[in-house]
Formats: C-alpha cells, structure tokens, sequence
C-alpha cells in the first residue's frame, strides 16, 4: 500500500512539471496542439491516481488505476514525440520521459499486483 501512497504526490507533482515544460515549446501549430495532448494525459494521470485513492472497492479502485496507467502511457508517448519532432529546445525533455517511463512501471506494478490478489 505504500507504493499507493508515495504515487499520489509524485503523479500530482508530473503534472505540474509537464504543465510547466510545455511553456517551453515552440510557437507552432503543431507545438500548441501537442501541448494540449501532453497536458492532458499528463494530467489525466494523478488525477486517476487520485480517483482510485478515493475508490470504494478494490475493483474501482483497480479500474482507476488502470486509466492511469494508460495515460501515463500516452504520456510517455507525447513527449517522446514531442522530443523528437523538436518542438522544445528545452535540455529537461529527458528528465520528463523518464519521470513518465518510472511512473508508466510504477503504476504497471500497482495494477499487476491488485490483479493478482
């Protein structure tokens, strides 16, 4: 139950961080609509976290944690895209993937172990 804890804060705090990454893209069409997507599966992630830490069976709470997961995902996705279509010219790009990628398998092993018990 610890891990369950300790991701409400760190989810919270990767939204915040994405959020403020995207102020560094570029002014383009293509930069604006990817910060909306990035945003919004950043987001999206600690606020499942924080809908399952509020859940009233182990089945809800299961089934909001798997959300997050997947928005932890997609996250990890965009911001790869993001990286690699060079829309920030921002060194912090790798630190973000990263904090997706170690909550993308944090949450992974949250959801496989409730499946499991």
């Amino acid at each position: 139950m610890a891990k369950e804890k300790d991701i409400l804060p760190r989810t919270y705090n990767f939204g915040l961080t994405v959020i403020k990454y995207s102020r560094t893209f570029s002014n383009t069409r293509e930069s604006h609509i990817l910060a909306k997507q990035v945003i919004r599966s950043a987001t999206s992630v600690g606020a499942n976290v924080e809908e399952a830490n509020a859940s009233s069976s182990k089945a809800d709470f299961l089934n909001k944690m798997n959300i997050a997961l997947k928005e932890a995902r997609e996250t990890h996705y965009w911001l790869r895209l993001i990286r690699d279509a060079g829309c920030s010219s921002s060194g912090e790009i790798e630190k973000v993937i990263q904090e997706a990628d170690e909550i993308r398998k944090i949450l992974g092993a949250i959801v496989s172990k409730m499946r499991k018990s």
